[in-house]
């Protein structure tokens, strides 16, 4: 009989999943509050995948140019999510992300400058101005730097190597987490008042992609578990640049700041393609000759943006159609070009990331010849769903910021807002952690029996004597979201992904993974595959209730995109018979934020619309 109290058990206010760029922003804003705050960290500090945010983070300062304001970027923000994104959050990341940014410079950030002194920024797709601040090609590398400089010193706990397994409730409300030492294998009971969740997405779900090992969708699950809602998961977007050779290192991120900052791509016949592919919605801003495309590039603000910087999803289709066209590179993508539009020391010195990564890796050197690159599984759009100011989700006590949560980008996000948000919406998250914790009259507490059983769940997986290999059943599961639950989708894939998922779902109830917890990677592998596969169907069942294409979901057998749909959000939630799937009305947005989004750019400009708002 297991001895909940001989399990070792840690207490804090606030317990914070996932040492990210949000989760740390979260941690600094809750010790700001005076709040006990202890952070789990799947891996080492520092090694979170916000490290591998390139191209910079979005905020509307007009350091590069004068015209760019919260309302121009708000208006950007709902365009590329194709009008499918939360309104409030739209708006208050439009609003407050210059401030992020800003403080992210008092607490050591360095930002890389233009001639006047002031932080630099870049184009980047999507964007109607420069707005990306960035540190070459490092910008995640140095937030997380910063944030982590900043948050040692504000009496943070930090448990690193840790994994959470099972949120814990006292009746419906947040009462902690059990998590394992991922070393020992030991269990560790984290009893609190409420939880923040910024574990990320779950992108290794899929066999190509720019997810690191840390993605396999641990945050969505365990708030699908404890009953929170979940939104927009069909929304998966495939960058439309990774690295497609060698195999080694395919699907690893090339940023979009290559093409932000002149790079151009072609197909294998020297073809300039992306103005074959320019969409009515973005043709009024996007140049539609070689002429005005190289205007922009000389700084001509009267010239339109060149199609390489339209919306991700956009990108991503068009080099897929390329490459079905037979208009491919050798090794299956298409050529970005950045070596005949910029100077060798100019890549090294705006690219240096991107020049050894080729450089080492592929053996190419971009400031001599083009590199190849194709789509690759890089970000979730949707998530848990939450209030846009508190960041709470429909538990009491959860809390969720990052990719992790849904809201924000609709139906595809812009390049470099996913660094923004996890500042905006991680001191957000602090703040609602804070303002819940404060009023609760009475500390939360989880049973022993809901201990006892969430560590038999885990533990059966060593004492069984045979089942299946988690290894063989994640690749199954790569195969089935590749095949099924790709770049483009219809009614009979996502059926039978539905239905493939169902029958491994039943192959994973015996999961086994020889020897003890210590040292066990294959322990690990089957614990995460639980988390997978939870998110995989989820991503599936949501994209096949969605009948419609809509920025990065993309049905064939329902092309373009539907005025009724619009209209709609897919939520996910548990129900007693299994994961429950409903086609919910979104809440119409605030006549003055429906104006903005609609409005033509001059007149924002103007001031016209919208210029009563500060």
């Amino acid at each position: 009989m297991l001895d909940v109290s001989e399990i070792q058990t840690i207490e804090h206010d606030v317990m914070v999943i996932g040492a990210g760029g949000a989760g740390l922003r979260a941690a600094i804003q809750c010790s700001a509050l005076g709040l006990d705050t202890g952070v789990i960290s799947k891996s080492l500090l520092g090694k979170a995948h916000t490290v591998m945010a390139e191209g910079g983070m979005a905020a509307a300062m007009g350091n590069v140019d004068k015209r760019d304001n919260w309302k121009v970027h708000f208006r950007d923000t709902m365009r590329g999510g194709k009008f499918l994104n939360v309104w409030r959050m739209a708006e208050l990341h439009a609003r407050q992300a210059p401030d992020r940014v800003r403080e992210l410079e008092e607490w050591g950030a360095v930002f890389d400058r233009t001639k006047e002194g002031l932080i630099s920024q870049r184009n980047f797709g999507g964007h109607r101005y420069p707005r990306l601040a960035h540190v070459g090609d490092r910008t995640g590398l140095e937030l997380i730097r910063s944030l982590q400089d900043h948050g040692i010193h504000q009496g943070i706990k930090f448990h690193m190597e840790c994994s959470g397994l099972e949120l814990l409730k006292d009746g419906g409300r947040i009462a902690g987490v059990l998590a394992y030492w991922r070393e020992t294998g030991r269990f560790v009971i984290y009893r609190c008042k409420a939880v923040i969740l910024c574990t990320g997405g779950g992108g290794k779900a899929w066999p190509i992609t720019s997810n690191s090992w840390e993605y396999t969708g641990d945050g969505i699950a365990m708030a699908y578990d404890a009953g929170a809602e979940l939104m927009d998961l069909e929304f998966t977007q495939f960058h439309p640049t990774g690295m497609v050779w060698p195999l080694s290192v395919r699907g690893i991120l090339v940023t979009e700041g290559v093409r932000g900052d002149g790079g151009i791509l072609k197909n294998n016949k020297g073809e300039r393609f992306m103005f074959n592919y320019i969409s009515e919605r973005f043709a009024p801003e996007t140049a539609d000759t070689v002429e005005e495309a190289n205007r922009w590039l000389e700084g001509d603000k009267t010239a339109r943006r060149p199609p390489e910087l339209l919306t991700r999803d956009e990108v991503a289709r068009a080099i897929t159609a390329e490459v079905k066209a037979g208009r491919g590179s050798p090794h299956g993508g298409v050529f970005l070009d950045i070596a005949s539009r910029r100077p060798a020391d100019f890549i090294r010195r705006k690219l240096p990331s991107m020049y050894h990564q080729f450089k080492e890796l592929a053996e190419v050197d971009i400031t001599k010849e083009p590199m190849e690159v194709g789509p690759t599984l890089h970000y979730f759009m949707g998530g848990i769903r939450v209030d846009a100011d508190s960041q709470e989700t429909t538990v009491p006590g959860l809390f969720a910021a990052g990719e992790c949560a849904a809201g924000l980008h609709g139906a595809n996000r812009l390049g470099g807002t996913s660094l923004s948000d996890l500042i905006v919406f991680g001191k957000l998250a602090g703040d609602g952690a804070g303002t819940y914790v404060k009023g609760l009259s009475e500390t939360p507490r989880a049973s022993d029996e809901q201990i006892t059983a969430a560590v038999r769940r885990a533990t059966d997986i060593l004492k069984r004597e045979k089942g299946s290999n988690p290894y063989l059943l994640h690749e199954k599961l790569e195969g089935i979201m590749s095949a099924r639950v790709g770049i483009v989708r219809n009614k009979d894939d996502l059926s039978a992904g539905v239905d493939e998922l169902e029958a491994l779902k039943a192959e994973a109830v015996d999961m086994k993974a020889p020897g003890a917890s210590q040292y066990n990677p294959g322990w690990h592998e089957a614990l995460s595959m639980r988390s997978l596969l939870i998110t995989s169907e989820a991503v599936t069942r949501a994209a096949l209730m969605r009948e419609e294409s809509r920025g990065a979901h993309t049905r064939t057998d329902f092309p373009g995109e539907s005025p009724e749909w619009v209209k709609y959000n897919v939520i996910i939630k548990k129900g007693a018979s299994g994961m429950e799937v409903e086609k919910r009305p979104k809440p119409e947005g605030p006549a003055h934020l429906v104006a903005l989004a609609n409005a033509k750019i001059e007149d924002l400009e103007s001031g016209k619309v919208g210029g009563d708002l500060t």
